[in-house]
């Protein structure tokens, strides 16, 4: 059985774990912590990563979306619709959501990783400002939830999981639609909301 390297907390790990499910793949679940860089992660991602999946014939897999591309093929398409407009939409989202979980994850590291002197805020507000710019955008057109949804609305809510952890109280004002569309998808898909970033 493949095996999934990753962190609870992680939303890519967490948008990965969700898409296995959601498809049916049969995966192993092994946690990591990066910081501690141990060998079968670093075997498996040089760049010590997470995400990473292992494959039965030792091969690798990493980044997040490029598992997320194996799995969508070796269960013939269920993360992502055929038709081309339809799948650039869902690629799109799960962009969108990949890039506003980088900003969160760079400013977690900038107050994690330096002193407190040492923090840049200007770096930080820079961050704050795209991610609040690309929830507003997600706010006032919130993706739809039909019965078969793609690995777009699973990185989506992963993501919302994600800042709902680390940046609890900042991100939901004035975002009521969104954070209705995040319980309705756990509502919607409970057997997913175990992944969701804790």
């Amino acid at each position: 059985m493949p095996k999934l390297l990753y962190a609870s907390t992680s939303p890519y790990s967490s948008k990965v774990r969700m898409a296995a499910a959601y498809a049916g793949v049969a995966i192993d679940l092994v946690p990591v912590k990066t910081e501690d860089k141990p060998a079968e992660l670093i075997g498996a991602n040089p760049l010590g990563k997470i995400p990473a999946l292992v494959l039965d014939d030792g091969r690798s897999v990493h980044d997040s979306r490029a598992i997320i591309q194996h799995l969508n093929r070796i269960s013939k398409n269920a993360l992502f619709p055929r038709n081309p407009d339809k799948r650039l939409e869902a690629e799109v989202l799960e962009a969108l959501a990949d890039g506003i979980c980088d900003c969160a994850l760079s400013m977690v590291y900038e107050r994690r990783t330096r002193p407190e002197e040492m923090v840049y805020q200007p770096w930080l507000d820079r961050q704050w400002t795209k991610i609040t710019a690309a929830l507003d955008l997600l706010n006032a057109n919130p993706p739809k939830l039909p019965k078969k949804i793609t690995a777009g609305q699973m990185a989506l809510r992963a993501c919302l999981g994600y800042l709902a952890l680390r940046f609890a109280g900042k991100w939901e004002k004035g975002r009521g639609r969104l954070t209705r569309w995040a319980a309705r998808f756990d509502e919607k898909f409970p057997e997913l909301k175990s992944a969701v970033p804790a």
